[in-house]
């Protein structure tokens, strides 16, 4: 079945003028359009409550709730859509920001598995490599990931490399590795196979990925989830981002006296190759 957008436009020239009124302001107004209800809908395009009703009963929805429902399922897959309430409410985009922000730093501090965390931290620190791969948008996560993590210890790959496929990478792999695939929606179709072979030759896996991956979560040892929850068409990664903030950290800290003689060793490398200001 099309989606909304699509079915608006190819019968926009059948609508009635009330009807049309209704779809111009969707098309205006689509990132918002999962945020309305059918009365808000009605008052904001200026039209009666039944000629909203009209409208999505042509387009194919037996109900105004299985329209949204259509895009809450499109905006957890990832595709860009607000959902946010206050929208209509009137309340600026900073305080709608901050507010969704911190309720999304609150879920994830709140859901953390305290025990897994410390497991995972003690893998980071005893593992022979940490293989990091990220993909589409979870790239440059794994590039800040491998960053952080090479301040407290060494051997820390991100792959693939530009240009290059992963299968040669795999198979040197062992269980004395710790491969983390970072996977934030939209995935690539590689990650589900990628994580049932990485499973198959039993690597110790950490997986980081949104709360609603939970398709993906069997395949892997460990799971970090960071919401993406935004009030705008994109998904904020603000979570993840101190997510990966503690791990380095934690890390660091396990590692106290060896991590910092590393730092200090790279401090003083800086200052041999005159890299940074």
């Amino acid at each position: 079945m099309k989606p909304l957008d699509e079915r608006l436009r190819s019968q926009y020239t059948l609508l009635s003028p009330q009807e049309q009124r209704v779809a111009d302001f969707i098309f205006d107004h689509f990132d918002d359009l999962i945020g309305y209800n059918s009365a808000e809908l009605a008052r904001l395009s200026g039209v009666s409550k039944a000629t909203v009703s009209r409208l999505f009963k042509r387009l194919g929805y037996e109900k105004y709730k299985d329209m949204r429902d259509e895009l809450r399922t499109l905006r957890q897959s990832g595709m860009p859509l607000t959902d946010n309430r206050d929208a209509v409410q009137g309340n600026t985009l900073l305080a709608r920001h901050y507010k969704q922000e911190m309720a999304n730093l609150t879920r994830w501090v709140n859901e953390i598995d305290t025990a897994q965390f410390d497991e995972i931290v003690a893998a980071l620190a005893t593992a022979r490599r940490v293989i990091i791969i990220g993909l589409r948008n979870s790239w440059p996560l794994a590039l800040h990931l491998r960053q952080q993590l090479l301040q407290a210890r060494g051997q820390v790959q991100v792959l693939p490399q530009p240009g290059q496929t992963l299968a040669e990478e795999l198979a040197d792999l062992s269980a004395e590795d710790l491969v983390i695939v970072i996977a934030f929606r939209r995935r690539p179709k590689i990650i589900r196979p990628l994580l049932q072979q990485l499973q198959q030759q039993q690597i110790p896996l950490l997986l980081l990925c949104e709360p609603q991956a939970q398709g993906l979560m069997a395949l892997t040892r460990w799971q970090l989830c960071a919401p993406l929850d935004s009030v705008s068409a994109f998904d904020s990664y603000a979570t993840a981002n101190s997510l990966i903030n503690l791990l380095a950290n934690a890390l660091l800290h396990t590692l106290l006296r060896d991590g910092r003689q590393r730092i200090h060793h790279i401090a003083a490398l800086y200052r041999q190759l005159d890299e940074l200001e």
